[in-house]
């Protein structure tokens, strides 16, 4: 596990800010001139060390440094040294245009770290010794006091010393999902990063309000610059397909090599053959075995999946992240904006002692109040209006339209609040003119509540309008408004049992309060006491309707999913419960630092929500689940994510809200920033997979069948039926043609309701095995049966070569329509008809190989005669025995498993 680095700047939250000024040898009033300069030089400039890069020239070479491409310089290789210049220079230019997109997208990913110091603010208000002066974020050092306002990044890490309705937007760092609200008072010294409310960190955004702050950390010791050094020491693991195409190579290398020695080997001191005869021959059963096409026709189903993950919000960043999809075993997510729709929305009305459930998403003003079930008209409930104008009044947040979708300008909660009270019948334009303001005093942290003085429309006098926490407003009421719009006594028992309620929910309350009054502006003596409390509202970010759906989908397909949030743990336990998340229990990252590697392990396994986290607990989380051999798909949105992103088998960054740093560090960006687009990108993978598996057992057996052709003629002594210039003609007309039509297959039925592959599966198993050597027998059947008839027949040696060439394509035509379902039968509509590429491509062979047979410039390159009709038809027949013969062989292995089951 990457380890965090202690910081000079831990534990600040903790001291009062006369003590961090005291201990920084600073004050109020800043520092001089003078003392800044000299600890500028002491502490270097406030910025982040650049990332260690290579140069263009290695990172291109680096591209090469992959076992995809090993096999595909291997094969140009041994095309090129069989002359074929044409052979040669497809499959060299696929492995320069693969190395150029590698190039081009690691460039990108060079560039996450990049990516935070942009975060960083360029320049900032400081006071020296009274004075405001604006200077370049770099030049600031612990001890300096910084001015904040609306509008402003936090260019240091500071300890607030003075906070005035300050909040500040932290969820890129911390994953809290609204602003947090800034106070001055000491924190507790085990307070997680999300709630240390004293402190503003580097790069966050000021919300609103203003205040000053003491810096007590810059450049790599504050908390961006922690995430940074995690990020550069994080390393990337390699994809399942690559490690498993690593051991197949071995493996298919090592065969290759034994079946060429030992044909050498026999025909020498067997068949009593020349040195030099026998080392053409090996070298013809080594090009015969050589999948030539295969990685080539690997890296294209690849590139076909990223098409078809784009068109469904998924955009890939990196190549091979495209099959890792298929083979996750644990999605790690964040809740805001992935699992949740990222929008406040009123969900829960206390008012006239009623509990009013309000239906509708996000800020659209659509939505009904709904008593025990039932719709109610907000109009029959004088006492719910009235709620809902005063919690309009009391904002300032607006609405917009952006064709069918609203968005809130200002505070999440306040939009909330002005759609409940559309769902009222109540026009914001028009409340806001029938009453307008006369005076406000804003929320603060401190006081925890706002005020705003109203004109009635009457003119009657005034109304004073009051919402907040609700521990704070319930002393300041002296009644409540009942179910007729009058005043009753107040009910504290009552109020304090729906706020427990609600609050199980997961839902942030707020209350809202009035006052008549004569009073032309406010103060907050008169706000202090005599209140009628109109009622409650239970706020939530709601869980997205198809994140429901799809989490139901990846569970039925075997996939764990785990909620790893920076928000408070009752909120995330809400939102799992409402998705349906099996396990109750929220482990926060307190419990995770209290926990040894082996307990953290057991726990990630164990626990489905975990809340508070920071950073360096999503890294480890990522890590102890690795440990336990899962592949673990990892989203996020903020610069917090990015270690853990990067560490991921596979990281999912949001496009919408997530920041540059996310989407660098991920090897795949949700265009919509959507759960649903993860289950959707993980049924790509597996369907990638599946077409990649079928390719593979779709071209061996070409190999197998022609290397076991030349072996069996060395065995029994005959001429060649194949010569090393034709098979690389089958290898290169098979594979770019009929081996590709398989990247177009559509998902099997219950591709979604299987589990996922066991990471160290390997890429073909023992049936998969089993099948290549069934089909490569079957081809060798018909390629050497038919030119042994030949020959017997009297025909020419280039006749019988020919029909045995043409043969040998013609059962891989059969076997493609096997291939295309590896388990249940072609003799179907859909397995026969239901693949336009396939009927295409084959088309497309038999196009190629009349020309083979029968063009004058080909004949004169590969030795091939022209054949007649009575041969075509022996060679269809060959090609029809292939296929039947592979599905007698399903029907068999179906019969033997169900009668085992």
């Amino acid at each position: 596990m990457t380890a965090s680095r202690e910081r000079p700047g831990d534990g600040w939250h903790a001291l009062a800010a006369a003590e961090v000024l005291a201990r920084l040898e600073s004050g109020a009033a800043g520092l001089d001139t003078e003392e800044a300069a000299r600890r500028l030089a002491a502490h270097g400039p406030n910025r982040l060390p650049p990332a260690k890069r290579r140069g263009p020239i290695a990172r291109f070479v680096a591209q090469f440094d992959n076992v995809l491409i090993y096999v595909l310089l291997a094969a140009g290789a041994v095309t090129l040294v069989q002359g074929h210049l044409v052979d040669a220079s497809v499959i060299f230019g696929v492995i320069v245009i693969n190395a150029i997109i590698g190039f081009i997208q690691e460039g990108k990913a060079e560039r996450a770290l990049e990516a935070i110091a942009a975060m960083l603010s360029m320049s900032a208000v400081r006071l020296s010794r009274g004075r405001k002066t604006v200077v370049a974020t770099t030049e600031l050092v612990p001890g300096d006091v910084v001015l904040l306002q609306a509008g402003d990044k936090v260019p240091a890490d500071l300890r607030l010393i003075e906070a005035r309705s300050l909040r500040i937007q932290e969820a890129s760092l911390t994953g809290e999902s609204v602003p947090v609200d800034k106070l001055t008072q000491a924190m507790s010294s085990d307070t997680p990063l999300a709630e240390r409310q004293c402190m503003a960190f580097s790069g966050t955004l000021v919300a609103a309000g203003h205040g000053c702050g003491v810096v007590v950390a810059t450049g790599r010791d504050t908390e961006i610059g922690r995430i940074s050094d995690m990020l550069a020491e994080v390393t990337t693991l390699t994809t399942p397909l690559l490690r498993q195409m690593a051991h197949f190579s071995r493996w298919l290398s090592f065969a290759c090599l034994a079946l060429a020695v030992g044909a050498f080997a026999f025909g020498v001191l067997v068949r009593s053959f020349t040195v030099d005869e026998m080392f053409l021959a090996a070298v013809g059963i080594a090009v015969a075995a050589i999948p030539e096409g295969l990685p080539a026709v690997m890296t294209i189903t690849l590139a076909i999946g990223v098409q078809r993950m784009a068109r469904r919000n998924a955009i890939i960043r990196r190549l091979p992240a495209v099959e890792t999809l298929g083979a996750v075993t644990v999605i790690c997510s964040d809740k805001t904006g992935t699992l949740t729709r990222d929008e406040m929305t009123v969900r829960t009305v206390g008012v006239g002692g009623r509990v009013l459930e309000v239906t509708g998403t996000g800020y659209a003003p659509r939505g009904e109040f709904l008593d025990d079930g039932g719709p109610v008209p907000p109009a029959e409930i004088p006492a719910l209006v009235e709620l809902a104008r005063a919690a309009l009044l009391c904002g300032d947040a607006d609405l917009q339209r952006e064709g069918e979708h609203w968005l809130v300008a200002g505070d999440p909660s306040e939009g909330a609040l002005v759609a409940m009270a559309g769902k009222a019948g109540i026009a914001a334009d028009k409340a806001r003119r029938d009453h307008p303001r006369l005076d406000v005093i804003p929320f603060e942290s401190e006081r925890r509540f706002m005020a705003t003085l109203h004109r009635r429309p009457d003119g009657g006098g005034g109304i004073l309008l009051v919402k907040g926490a609700p521990e704070r407003l319930l002393p300041m009421c002296g009644g409540q408004r009942d179910a007729d719009g009058g005043v009753a006594a107040l009910d504290s028992s009552y109020w304090h049992g729906f706020i427990d309620a609600v609050a199980r929910h997961g839902e942030r309350l707020l209350a809202v309060a009035m006052k008549p009054t004569d009073a032309d502006h406010l103060d907050e003596h008169m706000v202090e006491h005599d209140l009628i409390l109109l009622g409650m509202v239970g706020l939530i970010d709601p869980p997205r309707d198809e994140a429901m759906q799809s989490y139901r989908q990846v569970r039925d397909a075997g996939i764990d999913v785990k909620m790893i949030t920076g928000d408070h743990a009752v909120t995330a336990a809400a939102i799992g419960m409402k998705l349906g998340m099996d396990s109750p229990e929220v482990l926060t990252g307190n419990d995770v630092d209290r926990l040894s590697e082996s307990e953290l392990r057991d726990a990630a396994c164990a626990t489905t929500i975990f809340a508070r986290t920071a950073p360096e607990h999503k890294l480890r989380l990522v890590e102890a689940l690795q440990a336990c051999g899962h592949v673990v798909a990892m989203t996020g949105d903020g610069v917090n994510d990015a270690p853990a992103l990067k560490r991921a088998d596979i990281g999912v960054a949001m496009g919408r809200k997530g920041t540059e740093v996310a989407k660098e560090a991920a090897g795949m960006v949700l265009v919509d920033d959507n759960f649903a687009s993860i289950a959707h990108a993980v049924e790509e993978g597996r369907i990638v997979y599946d077409n990649l598996k079928k390719a593979i057992v779709f071209i061996l057996p070409t190999n197998g069948g022609e290397a076991l052709v030349l072996v069996t003629a060395i065995l029994l002594d005959l001429a060649l039926p194949i010569t090393p210039k034709q098979i690389l003609w089958v290898n290169m007309i098979t594979a770019v043609t009929l081996a590709l039509a398989l990247a177009f297959e559509p998902a099997e039925p219950g591709l979604m309701r299987r589990p996922p592959r066991p990471p160290d599966a390997p890429l073909l198993s023992p049936f998969l095995v089993w099948r290549i050597a069934f089909v490569s027998l079957l081809l060798v059947v018909a390629s050497l049966g038919l030119f042994l008839w030949e020959i017997d027949q009297g025909a020419d040696l280039a006749t019988a070569r020919t029909a045995a060439v043409n043969a040998l394509v013609m059962g891989m035509i059969g076997y493609l329509w096997n291939a295309r379902l590896l388990h249940a039968s072609a003799l179907t509509r859909r397995g026969l008809l239901g693949s336009k590429p396939v009927l295409i491509s084959v088309a497309l062979v038999i196009l190629f190989q009349l020309l083979f047979t029968y063009a004058p410039p080909l004949q004169a390159l590969f030795d091939t005669a022209g054949l007649g009709l009575d041969a075509w038809i022996r060679i269809a027949g060959l090609g029809l025995f292939v296929f039947v013969a592979v599905e007698i062989e399903k029907a068999l292995l179906w019969l033997l498993g169900s009668k085992r089951g």
